[in-house]
């Protein structure tokens, strides 16, 4: 009998350990590098704590108001409500399964037959596989939505630029950016003249691939010019780690889809300008002696949207990376 007992524990063991297995299968690896590691660090100012203000492009030039009509404002996109109810249903089957088997390996019950009376056999297991591939399909749809998002709304303002004017164009923009966004250009071109939008976001899409270049080459001293004091010193933290693990972070075919400002103000003298990109890159991490990777992939595009926040003395004086900020 206690033999029995402990041959039933361990196929409870067993099944156990495949559910486990079958749930961790579905779970892409993911390696968070590129210049600052996929986090969010830095200072934007007052505005530290608060998230960045979701995609709005402000025209560079003032237009004449367009006549014609709007459109009718696209409904923002919205997780399917049937999300939740399949993850309940899942977890209950999980739950009855395992809690089926552990009743039959103690005996409680005669089983389905067929050898499945000691508490593991085919039907779990199919059940299970079944379950951890619709888990691996819901991480992979939610995690596509939050990648897309900010495209969505990038595209949603890009048409209506095209087809109304800017005019529009500020009126669809969430009012908050838009109230935000204009007075703040209007403060930096004040005090600085020359400034204008549309050199600002070539220049700042430059820079965001010497910063890359130079994150790569784990070479602080190549990107120290273009940070504040706190970037330098969080940026050499994270290069001093690649080094203590004789690691290099690999980026390939990098490709920026959108860059588009989203905020400007001016606080204690200084201006602040954030930035949106939306961009994917092959990220991954090798060894520095084989050149083995470690982790990340150099065959699957990774997407990202990240937002910079640049500041500088008010008036025309060079910028600096102050903040990194992922999408929320």
């Amino acid at each position: 009998m206690k033999g029995e007992t402990m041959n039933s524990a361990g196929k409870l063991l067993g099944t156990l350990v495949v559910a486990v297995g079958l749930l961790a299968a579905t779970l892409p690896d993911e390696a968070w590098g590129r210049a600052g590691r996929g986090g969010s660090f830095g200072s934007r100012g007052s505005r530290s704590f608060s998230s960045p203000s979701r995609s709005y492009s402000a025209p560079s030039r003032p237009t004449s108001p367009s006549t014609q009509p709007g459109p009718t404002p696209a409904p923002v996109p919205q997780s399917s409500p049937m999300g939740g109810f399949w993850r309940s249903m899942a977890g209950g089957v999980v739950g009855g399964i395992l809690g089926g088997m552990l009743f039959r390996s103690l005996g409680f019950a005669g089983g389905y037959g067929g050898g499945f009376g000691g508490g593991f056999g085919l039907f779990e297991l199919v059940l299970l596989a079944g379950i951890g591939y619709m888990i691996y399909r819901m991480v992979r749809r939610s995690r596509g939505e939050e990648a897309t998002a900010g495209s969505y709304y990038g595209r949603m303002s890009a048409d209506s630029y095209g087809s109304t004017g800017a005019a529009m164009a500020t009126a669809d923009a969430p009012p908050s950016a838009a109230e935000d966004l204009e007075p703040g250009l209007a403060h930096i071109r004040q005090m600085d003249p020359r400034f204008d939008e549309v050199r600002f976001k070539e220049w700042s899409n430059d820079t965001f691939f010497r910063v890359q270049a130079a994150w790569m080459h784990r070479d602080l001293e190549k990107m120290r010019s273009l940070l504040t004091e706190e970037m330098q010193e969080e940026f050499r933290k994270q290069i001093d780690e690649l080094r203590a693990n004789r690691q290099f972070n690999k980026l390939e075919n990098i490709a920026v889809r959108s860059v588009e400002l989203t905020e400007a103000w001016q606080e204690q003298g200084r201006d602040y300008i954030t930035v949106r990109f939306l961009a994917s890159l092959l990220d991954y991490n090798v060894d520095e002696a084989s050149g083995k990777v470690l982790s990340g992939t150099d065959s699957e595009p990774v997407k990202f949207e990240e937002y910079w926040t640049w500041v500088r003395p008010v008036g025309p004086n060079p910028w600096k990376l102050s903040a990194i900020n992922q999408a929320e």
